[in-house]
Parts: C-alpha cells; sequence; structure tokens
C-alpha cells in the first residue's frame, strides 16, 4: 500500500463481517490494522487528496468536505452495526501502518477505557422546536416558545432516566450525519447514551410525546456511534 491511512474508528476485534460492497472516503473500501488487541479501520487514500497542506485546501471545499464526511458516516454506521466504535473525528489521517500502530501505543490507555465505557451502548440525538412562525419576539410565538422550553426540560429529564449520560447544546453542529436542521425556535439539542438494551424503551418514551401539543415538535435520530461521547476521554 502506498496511500496515505484515514482512519474512521478504533474498534475491538469483530468477526462479523461489513456491509457487502461498502466504500468509503475516496471511494476505498475500509480495511482493518490489528495491533495490541485493538483494530483501527482505515482506508488508503490519496496523498493528492489528504497531505496536510492539500486536506487544508480541500476543507474549503464544501461539496468535497460534504462528500467526504458522508462516506466518513458511512463507514461509521456500518461499523455500529456490528460492534461498538470509537469513531475519530474526519480527516483523521495517517502516514502509513507504522503512523497508526504509533498513535495506538500512545493512546492505549484511553482508547481501551472508552471503549470499556461505551460497550454495548448507542447515542440517540433529540431535538425539540417551538413552532413559532413570524412572531418570535412577543404574542404567541413567545407562549409557544415558553411551553415548548418547559416541555423540553421534562422530556430531557424523563429520557436522562433511560440514558448512562447525556450532553445538551443548543449550538451543537455535530458530525455530518445527513440529519436535516428543521424550521422553527430550538430549543433542545441532547444527545444521549443509551445501553442497547434500553433503546426500545428510550424511543418508546420519546415517541409518546409525540403530538403531544401542536405547536412543539420532537425529532429523534440514532442511534449513532458515540460521537458526543469520546471527545473529552479521546483528547
Amino acid at each position: 500500500m502506498t496511500g496515505l491511512r484515514y482512519v474512521y474508528a478504533i474498534c475491538r476485534p469483530f468477526g462479523a463481517p461489513l456491509q457487502a460492497q461498502l466504500t468509503g472516503v475516496a471511494g476505498a473500501p475500509p480495511r482493518r490494522l490489528v495491533h495490541r488487541g485493538l483494530v483501527a479501520v482505515f482506508s488508503e487514500v490519496p496523498e493528492s487528496d489528504f497531505a496536510e497542506a492539500q486536506l487544508r485546501a480541500r476543507l474549503e471545499d464544501p461539496d468535497w468536505l460534504t462528500a467526504t464526511a458522508r462516506a466518513h458516516q458511512g463507514v461509521v454506521d456500518a461499523l455500529t452495526v456490528v460492534t461498538t466504535p470509537l469513531p475519530l473525528r474526519p480527516g483523521t489521517v495517517f502516514r502509513d501502518d507504522s503512523g497508526v500502530r504509533t498513535m495506538i501505543e500512545e493512546r492505549e490507555h484511553v482508547l481501551n477505557r472508552t471503549l470499556d465505557r461505551l460497550e454495548g451502548r448507542v447515542e440517540w440525538r433529540v431535538r425539540v422546536y417551538a413552532d413559532t412562525g413570524a412572531e418570535q419576539d412577543a404574542g404567541p410565538g413567545e407562549n409557544a416558545r415558553r411551553k415548548a422550553e418547559q416541555f423540553a426540560g421534562r422530556l430531557h429529564a424523563e429520557l436522562s432516566g433511560y440514558a448512562e449520560d447525556s450532553r445538551t447544546d443548543p449550538l451543537w453542529s455535530g458530525v455530518p450525519s445527513g440529519e436535516p436542521e428543521a424550521s422553527g425556535h430550538r430549543v433542545l439539542h441532547a444527545s444521549y447514551l443509551v445501553p442497547r438494551t434500553r433503546c426500545e424503551e428510550f424511543v418508546e418514551a420519546v415517541d409518546r410525546t409525540k403530538g403531544e401539543d401542536p405547536e412543539t415538535r420532537v425529532e429523534l435520530t440514532g442511534p449513532w456511534a458515540a460521537y458526543s461521547f469520546v471527545e473529552d476521554e479521546y483528547e
């Protein structure tokens, strides 16, 4: 292999095959590099796009960036079906296999600790919107927003009971994941780390709230790899 190594995630060894014909970034199939009991899932990518200087330039191209992010997410999604991945940020590139092995050796403790914490768990994301219409600052629009904020607080408290951890951030933009932004005033964007054994209960809890208030909309997406719950530890 002569290209650079674009790494999607670190996993524990897994036997299940990935989706047939799965391709990743730059159209390259994902491969596995096993080192010290960990698996780096990567694709070989060309230096012409992914060497440091070229990558910085490419990041200014929104079409290229979107396509790359979607390909990255596609591989991570496929891994989430068969194992518990520790997803890396889009654009994590190493010179060669040796560079990947060195990263694993230097961060072996934190990688194993994070994988232990994430094992058997996935991320769900919930967004709540107030349909305030054109009246955002006064009158009906303001009342709708207040009602939605109160509703979101109750919902977050309930959902946190099914989760082992949660993150809230009204300004969250997140990793590209194909989630379109809805219209309306967003009053909650929360991510929940949920054991797979409680996912059905979690989804049912969200579904029960839909339609409760015609001026409040609830959106649920997932299950995702636990992006929101690895950044602090991985750093």
